[in-house]
């Protein structure tokens, strides 16, 4: 099996080569993995040939379908990241040390990531850094805003709010009603946020989704479905 990486529309995709014994040549595209099969039996010249084909069919399939696809972003230096509303500017060193830190001063980001580290561990690293530390700035004003929907809605006690750097959830409420964020709600309007908010406030009253706990949403937040609409049509975008 050989490795290598891509940049398709500003993502980087892994591109993994497999020659096998088998019959035909395919491609497949799972989150931000390109896998591609080649016959181990063909010339060089045929498995050079195919794999150009599967490719190039690859890089189109992620074109026509971008939103389709999960994967993780590359940051540059210099870039301006946005946020909502918000607006912040990276600064990007790679620098000879074990690990990777991170500061933020007013908008401006500083990452020291690890120069040692492989390709896809360093966009790791800076997407899991910029991640916490937004959230970090973020956490006062998300306290603030739970705490002031829950006094006006429900007026249930909370345990404890975190931002979480959840990928398949907006949020959660456990059962000694810790309130958990997606940090990925970073990217939303703010409307949206506070939709996942009272969603979460809700579960305090009703653990469950029964007819109760959409009478409590709706009561908070009329227009919720127009919220859940949001998060459907944009979900996808709403990635670190």
């Amino acid at each position: 099996m050989k490795s290598e990486s891509i940049e398709v529309n500003g993502a980087r995709y892994n591109l993994k080569i497999y020659y096998e014994i088998r019959n035909d040549t395919t491609a497949s595209i799972r989150n931000n993995n390109i896998n591609i099969k080649i016959p181990i039996f063909l010339s060089r010249e045929n498995q050079f040939k195919s794999l150009v084909e599967m490719r190039q069919w690859a890089i189109k399939k992620i074109t026509e379908n971008p939103r389709k696809i999960k994967v993780n972003k590359v940051y540059k230096n210099d870039e301006i990241l946005k946020m909502g509303d918000n607006e912040y500017l990276l600064r990007i060193d790679f620098m000879k040390k074990s690990g990777s830190s991170a500061k933020i001063n007013g908008n401006e980001i500083h990452l020291m990531i690890s120069d040692s580290l492989p390709e896809e561990v360093k966009n790791k690293h800076i997407s899991c850094l910029i991640s916490k530390i937004i959230a970090s700035k973020k956490l006062s004003q998300l306290k603030e805003k739970i705490d002031e929907l829950n006094k006006k809605y429900f007026n249930k006690k909370i345990n404890k709010i975190f931002f979480k750097n959840h990928k398949s959830k907006w949020g959660s409420c456990s059962s000694n009603n810790n309130i958990n964020i997606s940090t990925r709600l970073l990217f939303a309007p703010e409307p949206v946020m506070d939709y996942v908010c009272i969603h979460e406030l809700a579960h305090l009253v009703e653990k469950n989704h029964s007819g109760k706990f959409w009478n409590l949403v709706e009561k908070a937040m009329p227009d919720y479905k127009d919220k859940i609409k949001w998060l459907r049509d944009n979900g996808d975008n709403c990635n670190f």
